[in-house]
């Protein structure tokens, strides 16, 4: 028996992060009704068995609900830190020399030691050093092996393990670290649905975390790192999705350079057909304010005008006083972009052209049907969610009901932009096809009688990666008995 849910009445979805606000299974519950599709798992904070519990709350809602739900575990990446100050914090003067080097001492206004020997490789006269998220500036005088010689150029007070980003170059560091990998198979074994890699700089990073997935999570790549945007198409081809990270690439870059790189990651997942988020400080004041700046709707809602899939809650619903008010206000701040008329006009800013394949064709033709016979549903039979991508980056102005058999497929879509997707048993024929379009369709209230159905499947039946069929049903009154 195939539950029932209804479809959320928006098309971009909101992925919550779970933290010590709202990591219970009662919170959880909540988040979920007031309008969160999927949920981030940080493993920067907390231990395995902490996050165990949480994964098993998320599957048991699922249960109770019958809505698949996603979860995202996103790993921590490797951090760069400065060591400790033997009399506490040191306040650093602009213009003042201050030097990193390879000594295990404890540090004071004039040196501190850096456990990164990757970093003296890489810098060079010139570089900058950003610390304490960009709170600090040090300018690079000259490398030697065993020492960094800086200027100060903003100063301030520096203290025990703060945090160095470093803008100008590509440090030779792995994506993945030691505690990456333990997090990473500790999340696989619990079959979560999306891996976000952190701190991502060549496509090489994403080869490696992609062959360690082993297809048994879809991979999202964040893009905190100049280089890693400088190399945007390169990595996204080796991705199934991109999250634009902004607080960190606000931390590499002058605040005014983001917007324009958040514009350009969003256009070109969208053209490459790939699940795109915003996330960080959407709605920031909601951490300690029940209501959000009106400067902050406006982020969120261009971000929904550019065509994002979703959009992510952090502090906000982690460790925030008001996570399911913050939930409900960006649910309410979609609904009131998508029913705006000149919404889909805006999206379709952005050209999407279709690959040379019969599936891309297809998902073109079915956006353009949709359009000429004002058709009131596309209903996307697929085993892998290709097609549902597929058919999601036309974003066509109709509802998007996406059947699949297998629960992991459908889980995955919590991220993409517009799909109800529904896991039920697979068809076995173009008659079967038809009639259960229209009987999904009537029980999850996608459309109603005298509806035009726009349907796409694969023929042989069953087989991942065929789609070749596209068919144009009507919901006539015999569909209807037993759904009044």
């Amino acid at each position: 028996m195939v539950q029932t849910f209804i479809p959320r009445q928006r098309k971009v979805r909101i992925l919550a992060t779970l933290g010590p606000a709202s990591a219970n299974p009662a919170m959880i519950a909540e988040l979920h009704r007031a309008g969160a599709d999927a949920f981030r798992v940080n493993m920067s904070h907390g231990d395995h068995a902490g996050h165990a519990q949480v994964i098993a709350a998320i599957r048991a809602l699922e249960k109770e609900t019958g809505r698949p739900t996603t979860i995202l575990v996103d790993l921590q990446g490797p951090k760069l830190r400065v060591g400790t100050f033997k009399d506490g914090p040191a306040e650093l003067v602009n213009g003042k020399s201050f030097v990193l080097d390879t000594d295990k001492t404890p540090g004071d206004a004039t040196r501190v030691y850096l456990p990164h020997p990757e970093l003296f490789a890489a810098l060079e006269a010139g570089t900058r050093l950003l610390i304490d998220d960009g709170k600090l500036v040090l300018r690079v005088k000259s490398v030697a092996p065993d020492k960094i010689e800086t200027v100060v150029e903003v100063g301030g007070k520096i203290s025990d393990r703060k945090g160095v980003n470093v803008p100008d170059v590509v440090v030779p560091l792995a994506a993945l670290t030691e505690k990456d990998r333990k997090d990473l198979t500790f999340a696989l074994e619990q079959h979560v649905d999306w891996i976000a890699l952190s701190f991502v700089q060549r496509p090489e990073d994403v080869a490696e975390a992609r062959t360690l997935i082993g297809g048994k999570a879809a991979l999202l790549v964040k893009f905190e790192k100049p280089s890693g945007v400088q190399r945007i198409e390169e990595i996204l081809e080796l991705a199934d999705a991109a999250m634009v990270a902004r607080g960190d690439l606000g931390v590499e870059l002058p605040p005014e350079a983001v917007p324009p790189l958040q514009k350009k990651i969003v256009a070109t997942a969208r053209r490459m057909g790939k699940p795109v988020v915003v996330a960080t400080q959407m709605l920031e004041s909601m951490i300690t304010s029940p209501s959000p700046t009106r400067a902050e709707v406006s982020d969120v809602a261009t971000a929904i005008y550019d065509g994002a899939d979703a959009i992510m809650l952090s502090a906000e619903t982690a460790a925030g006083a008001f996570p399911v008010e913050a939930v409900t206000m960006m649910d309410s701040i979609a609904r009131s972009v998508e029913s705006d008329p000149d919404y889909f006009r805006r999206l379709h800013f952005t050209e999407t052209h279709p690959d040379a394949t019969t599936a891309d064709a297809l998902a073109e033709a079915a956006g353009s049907i949709i359009a000429t016979i004002a058709a009131d549903a596309i209903i996307c039979f697929t085993a892998s969610g290709s097609t549902a991508r597929r058919v999601a980056r036309e974003r066509p102005n109709a509802p998007l009901l996406v059947l699949t058999p297998k629960r992991e497929a459908a889980r995955r879509m919590g991220l993409l932009w517009g799909a109800h997707a529904v896991p039920t048993k697979d068809i076995g024929s173009f008659e079967e096809m038809i009639a259960k379009g229209k009987r999904m369709a009537l029980r999850h209230g996608i459309c109603k009688a005298g509806a035009k159905l726009v349907m796409m499947a694969g023929v042989p039946f069953g087989t991942p990666g065929s789609t070749n069929v596209l068919h144009v049903a009507t919901l006539t009154g015999d569909e209807l008995r037993g759904y009044s």
